[in-house]
Parts: structure tokens; C-alpha cells; sequence
């Protein structure tokens, strides 16, 4: 993978994650927060909803999970539960190569993502998330923060601003190369999320069908909020303390990766052991990064590989939905994975106890 698509794989990561903030941050201001008190005031709705996020295959409801944990809509429990359920794009590969067994793994992931969340929530009783910043912002004694104006819309595009302008069209270039994938390919879709040691693999459209509709919204929001929206939303909020962060981080990280991944060959290193193959298994889940996860799937396929040790490695890999949590809070990435880590190895290890 050369250097223009780790540009172009973390630039649309960024995007996705960036897009469910607005969205956010526009139904948070549009309610004045009445749906994320809701949610913040129930543990159990969180951890429900998590877990349904995560078991979206590929990597977009755990993007929203991340979204609503950093907005310290959802607690920490909930995220483990999201981190748990979900799977990245080995959803996908599951589904078409052992799809009976990717029905029971994911059952599975949900139960366990469920149980392991209210465990964690039980432990730490701390609600938000680590990240030090307020993220939404009301503005409740501010009546300029609107969403939506029909009678200065007209005049707000006329005189756009520099901001709405650029965020506009870079929403726009992303929708018409996106749609051109799709649509010149004869559906044959290239991930938009996929692994490096996977470079195009098919998988269903309603995934990136799923981010033009997100990208559709994001656009409309762009340009109908009022200024003010724009200004302390959009610019302040989102771009300024959000876009360059998430960027570098994913774009070092996939970096790293395949820099990584041209010196580790990791077939190499699994033997007949199968402790220590498990121990690889969790290990390797820790990177946040769909590709090296396929391994596992493909040894259960050929029947090289106990379930217990392809669930082991499903609990703790997430794809790369940790990818905007490490840029948003370290500490919050390691407690999670820590977390994932103990529950992934205890689950694995119980079942290869009992031959599973």
C-alpha cells in the first residue's frame, strides 16, 4: 500500500468519524440535549445500544460508539460492550467464508459484550469519558445557535462563509469519488475500510452506501445550521480540536502497521501450541487494524483453529474503530483494551479447557 492510500484510507476513516460528530452534535442542539440525557442516564440503555452498534459489520457503528464515548454520552462500560461486539471488516470475511459459524460467534460477541458491560460498569463507576473537554455545547442562553432558519438559509448561501464553503466541498468531493466506486465498478466495491494485508475485498454495498448517507447528511447540516452553529460547532469544536488529531494518529498508525507488516510474517509463528496460540491470538487483537485478524478466520476455516481461540480473537480486535479512541484518549484506549484483553484470554482459555 503506497503512501496516497494510507492518505486516502485515513482521510476517510477521519471523515466518517468526524460526520457522526456533527450529526451529534446537530441532534444535541437541536433537542438541547433532551436524547443525550436520556441515554447518559441510563447504563443499561448504553450498554444495549453499544452492543448493537458493535455488531454492525465493519467498522461504522463502533465509530459511533467512539462518537457518543468521547461526547461522554455513553460511559466506559458501553464502549467495552461496543469494543467487544464488534468485529471490523472480518464480519464481513466470516459471513461469506463460515457464515453458520459467524452467526453463532456474533451471538455470541453480543452476549458476552453485554454481560462484560455491566461487569464494567459495576467496577467503574465513573460515568464519562477520560477526555477532559465538555463536548457539546448548548448554548442555552444563546439563541443564534440554530439548526435550521428558512429565512436567512438564502442569504447564508450567498454569503457563505470560508469555513462552510471548504467543509462543504470537501463533504462533496468525498460523496462523487465515493458514489464513483460504487457505481464504475460494476459494485465491485473496494473497502473503504480494509485491512493491509487485504487490500479490495468484496463485501456488501450497504456499507459504503451507509457512509454516502452519512456524508448526505453531514452536507445538508453544513448547509442549513446558522452561523453561529458553524462557527462554535464546526470550526472551534470539530475541525479545531478534532480533524488534524484523528488524521495523524490513524495515518501514523496504518503507517506503523504495514511498516510492521513487511518485516512479520505471522503464519511463521503459529505452532501446535495451542496456549500460545491463543496468546498470539489475543496479542494481535490489541492492533487496531483490519487485516491481520483475517489470519484467524482463514486457520478456523481450514479447521486448523478451535472456535474458543477465533472468538478469543474476535472480543479483542476491533478493526479500526480504536484508531479515532487512541487519538482522542490514550487512556481510555489502553483501559479498554486491558479490559478486552482479560475477558478475550479468560474466554478462550475456558474453552479450550472444555474443547471448544
Amino acid at each position: 500500500m503506497d503512501i496516497l492510500s494510507l492518505l486516502k484510507q485515513s482521510l476517510l476513516i477521519t471523515l466518517f468519524v468526524l460526520s457522526m460528530m456533527l450529526i451529534i452534535e446537530y441532534l444535541n442542539v437541536l433537542t438541547r440535549g433532551i436524547w443525550s440525557k436520556s441515554l447518559k442516564a441510563s447504563p443499561a440503555k448504553q450498554i444495549l445500544l453499544a452492543s448493537i452498534l458493535g455488531l454492525i459489520p465493519g467498522c461504522l457503528g463502533a465509530y459511533t460508539a467512539v462518537s457518543l464515548y468521547v461526547h461522554n454520552i455513553i460511559g466506559t462500560g458501553a464502549l467495552v460492550a461496543a469494543m467487544i461486539a464488534t468485529s471490523g471488516d472480518e464480519a464481513f470475511f466470516m459471513f461469506s467464508i463460515i457464515p453458520d459459524t459467524a452467526v453463532v460467534l456474533h451471538v455470541a460477541l453480543f452476549i458476552i459484550a453485554i454481560a462484560a458491560g455491566f461487569i464494567v460498569n459495576a467496577i467503574y463507576k465513573k460515568k464519562e469519558s477520560d477526555h477532559p473537554q465538555k463536548h457539546f455545547h448548548l448554548h442555552e442562553e444563546e439563541p443564534e445557535c440554530v439548526c435550521f432558519d428558512r429565512n436567512i438559509l438564502a442569504s447564508q448561501l450567498r454569503h457563505i462563509s470560508l469555513v462552510r464553503l471548504f467543509s462543504a466541498i470537501l463533504v462533496i468531493f468525498t460523496i462523487i469519488v465515493i458514489a464513483f466506486e460504487l457505481f464504475h465498478h460494476n459494485h465491485q466495491v473496494t473497502s473503504l475500510f480494509s485491512g493491509l494485508l487485504y487490500q479490495s475485498h468484496e463485501h456488501p454495498v450497504w456499507i459504503s452506501i451507509t457512509f454516502l448517507i452519512v456524508l448526505g447528511v453531514s452536507l445538508f447540516i453544513l448547509l442549513t445550521v446558522g452561523e453561529h452553529f458553524i462557527k462554535e460547532h464546526v470550526l472551534n469544536h470539530i475541525i479545531k480540536k478534532h480533524f488534524i488529531r484523528i488524521f495523524l494518529w490513524t495515518f501514523f498508525t496504518l503507517l506503523l502497521i504495514h511498516v510492521l507488516d513487511q518485516f512479520i510474517d505471522l503464519k511463521s509463528i503459529i505452532g501446535d501450541n495451542l496456549y500460545i496460540v491463543l496468546l498470539i491470538a489475543v496479542l494481535v487483537g490489541i492492533i487496531p487494524e483490519s487485516g491481520p485478524h483475517f489470519l484467524f478466520v482463514i486457520l478456523f476455516a481450514s479447521g486448523s483453529l478451535p472456535f474458543s481461540i477465533l472468538l478469543a480473537n474476535s472480543i479483542v480486535q476491533d478493526g479500526h474503530a480504536s484508531l479515532p479512541l487512541i487519538a482522542e484518549t490514550r487512556k481510555g484506549f489502553i483501559r479498554v483494551k486491558m479490559i478486552n484483553v482479560i475477558v478475550g484470554f479468560i474466554i478462550g482459555l475456558t474453552g479450550l479447557l472444555f474443547g471448544i
